[in-house]
């Protein structure tokens, strides 16, 4: 039959990314508690197009990820960036993997126990044999205010937020212990379940901890750069704001 992908093509203009996205798949990635934790991402698979080539062949990138069963692991990363430039003639490829992380928290008081989801994401690039790695996750938190609180006779606006933490690193580091790092930098962190003395204690908690969206991308700012193992860093946070029709961001990039 013929083959339209290797038709050459005229325009001389090479593609940089090329794939297939929105794939759905099954992986497992490293769980502290339990050894892995079996989630579902959502796939990117691209590689660069030479000048002369019409098109990519798209059912090589399937086949690639099929390859490795029905549920790939984080282990098996570099060896599907090495297919794909081998089966589709690239010089470069690039694999996204973004999926819920699942952690069970327990309440600060009663301890009652529930499930929370982050979004965490894969990202890797293989170019001419080096390959380069980047986790990054979605961690919710809460932050008071600390200007309402000064200004106010009682109380103080609060409000949840989202910090995205992504990192390069010399050794391989738990998601959890990126989660750890983000609410800790916060006003409070969330849980799935309280009961009437735990939301108490949250709450609390946030009223003695004010901070700024410029605070919080600062507080974990500076515990990554305490920390030896990660060699880069992107930080953003964005307070989903409770008494403005806007959002407040912030952004703290390592160079």
């Amino acid at each position: 039959m013929k083959d339209m992908q290797n038709e050459p093509d005229t325009r001389q203009l090479p593609i940089d990314r090329v794939g297939v996205k929105a794939l759905r798949y099954p992986i497992q990635v490293r769980d502290k508690d339990h050894a892995t934790q079996s989630t579902i991402a959502t796939v990117q698979l691209t590689v660069d197009l030479p000048h002369h080539f019409k098109g990519t062949h798209m059912s090589r990138f399937i086949e690639v990820l099929g390859s490795h069963g029905p549920v790939v692991h984080v282990d098996n990363i570099r060896a599907i960036l090495e297919q794909l430039t081998k089966r589709l003639e690239s010089d470069c490829a690039h694999l996204e993997f973004e999926f819920p992380f699942f952690l069970e928290k327990k309440a600060p008081v009663t301890g009652s126990a529930g499930l929370l989801d982050y979004t965490a994401k894969f990202q890797a690039t293989l170019e001419r044999g080096k390959m380069d790695f980047l986790v990054q996750v979605i961690v919710p938190v809460t932050t008071l205010c600390p200007c309402s609180k000064a200004i106010s006779k009682a109380g103080a606006h609060n409000q949840r937020g989202d910090v995205t933490l992504a990192i390069r690193f010399r050794k391989p580091m738990w998601i959890e212990d990126m989660i750890r790092l983000v609410e800790d930098s916060a006003s409070s962190e969330l849980y799935s379940l309280l009961k009437r003395p735990d939301e108490k204690a949250v709450t609390e908690r946030a009223y003695e901890n004010p901070v700024f969206v410029e605070d919080l991308v600062r507080n974990v700012a500076v515990k990554c750069e305490a920390d030896s193992n990660i060699t880069w860093y992107r930080i953003e946070a964005e307070n989903f704001e409770s008494i403005h029709n806007h959002n407040a961001y912030a952004l703290i990039e390592k160079h």
